[in-house]
């Protein structure tokens, strides 16, 4: 348990150059306070006390603006950067030496019952404001973009990013040009076909005003 402790100070000091002392970590980072606290609520959770786990869960995230469910599964080393609005899921797994920033939420996509949350695996990092949604895996040694929506599994050694997140990078080459200043957007996308469809009914609905015209004006 010691070790533990003293490993998700280390990796502060590993990952982030303004931390500057034990002493300054311990009090004022809040992602460790909510790495500690969730580790008592996930122990409870285990015991099936699960009344006292949510309290426990709840008041970190009252202190800390981090919601981790303590249903979790969260592995050594893990980091969370700066932290709030974080959420991760009750049967979200969390392997070693990940890392996380601001914003992140790994959820579900809906109401579904039993693994429905993601699965990420050793070394990842997911950036900040990233969604990482539904019961899926991203891979060992990968990178999810700030700001993008990955509902697919990503494969080990990978950069994902865009909304839906694509493939940019796998095993250190380029798999396409990624233009940034055209991202996807799949509500635009929507409205466009919309428009179309309204437009086709409008077709439809002259074709039939005209025809109703000309049967008045034959059975005169």
């Amino acid at each position: 348990m010691f070790r533990t402790l003293k490993e998700d100070i280390d990796i502060i000091f590993e990952q982030d150059p303004a931390a500057r002392s034990y002493i300054e970590v311990i009090l004022t980072y809040s992602g460790l306070h909510a790495i500690w606290s969730h580790r008592l609520a996930h122990a409870f959770f285990n015991m099936k006390l699960f009344f006292i786990a949510r309290i426990i869960s709840q008041v970190s995230r009252f202190f800390t603006g981090i919601e981790i469910h303590p249903g979790a599964k969260i592995g050594r080393r893990f980091f969370i950067d700066h932290g709030m609005g974080v959420v991760i899921g009750e049967t979200c797994e969390i392997g070693n030496n990940v890392t996380v920033f601001q914003g992140v939420t790994l959820g579900g996509t809906g109401k579904e019952k039993g693994k429905r949350h993601p699965t990420i695996l050793d070394n990842a990092l997911i950036a900040t404001g990233a969604k990482v949604l539904g019961s899926i895996t991203v891979g060992e040694n990968s990178k999810i973009g700030a700001g993008s929506v990955v509902l697919k599994d990503v494969p080990e050694n990978s950069t994902v990013v865009g909304i839906p997140g694509k493939i940019v990078v796998q095993n250190g080459v380029k798999v396409k040009d990624f233009n940034h200043q055209n991202m996807p957007d799949p509500t635009g996308d929507r409205f466009i076909e919309l428009e179309k469809q309204v437009a086709v009914l409008q077709q439809e609905l002259l074709l039939l005003k005209g025809r109703k015209n000309s049967d008045d004006h034959s059975s005169l």
